[in-house]
């Protein structure tokens, strides 16, 4: 069986500046996940033109929106690039643009073009679980959020505020006090005999 090597992370786009190169359907997708997930992320979009619907999205979330052709100066101060023109070339050229200045970068449908893709995320309050098909099938990722979504309760931030809470209380060393975590939360899981 293959192996996801990817490395999951969650970044604070809010104290990122991100790139979006395209203002298409595809550009708008980007955009809606992105914000969906951190609605004060620092964007700016460029493109010859733009869709009504982004354009709307991006004046409620204060996106900067640039009418003009993609440019290696628009990736000045980024520190992650999203290409969804529907030019392969131009998505291509801001590939090796970003790989020459080390910027992460994503090439939408594109997965040789991309340091990173933007999986299937559930959130529930302060609990967020993102999923991975290593770029190989948006659609089982879609399906496994769906799925997360119904089975993770909706109270479970009151849970995860209310052990943080415990978790203040504990004495001890590191190593203690994970093992009372550990005790107290066991429970959670159900074993499988």
């Amino acid at each position: 069986m293959e192996r996801n090597e990817l490395y999951p992370v969650f970044l604070k786009v809010n104290n990122l500046k991100v790139l979006i190169v395209g203002g298409g359907n595809v550009g708008l997708e980007k955009l809606t996940f992105l914000l969906k997930s951190s609605p004060n992320a620092q964007v700016q979009m460029v493109a010859p033109e733009f869709l009504s619907d982004t354009l709307e999205l991006a004046a409620a979330h204060h996106v900067e929106i640039t009418e003009d052709v993609y440019q290696e100066k628009y990736l000045e101060g980024k520190h992650m690039v999203v290409a969804c023109t529907d030019k392969p070339e131009v998505n291509e050229q801001v590939y090796h643009d970003c790989r020459k200045l080390s910027k992460l970068v994503n090439v939408a449908d594109n997965p040789p073009f991309c340091d990173f893709y933007m999986g299937g995320i559930v959130t529930k309050g302060n609990v967020k679980v993102a999923i991975s098909t290593n770029g190989q099938s948006p659609t089982t990722a879609k399906r496994l959020r769906q799925f997360f979504e119904d089975v993770i309760p909706e109270n479970i931030d009151d849970l995860v505020k209310n052990l943080n809470e415990y978790r203040k209380t504990l004495k001890g060393d590191f190593e203690q006090k994970v093992e009372a975590l550990n005790e107290f939360t066991k429970g959670l899981v159900n074993q499988k005999d």
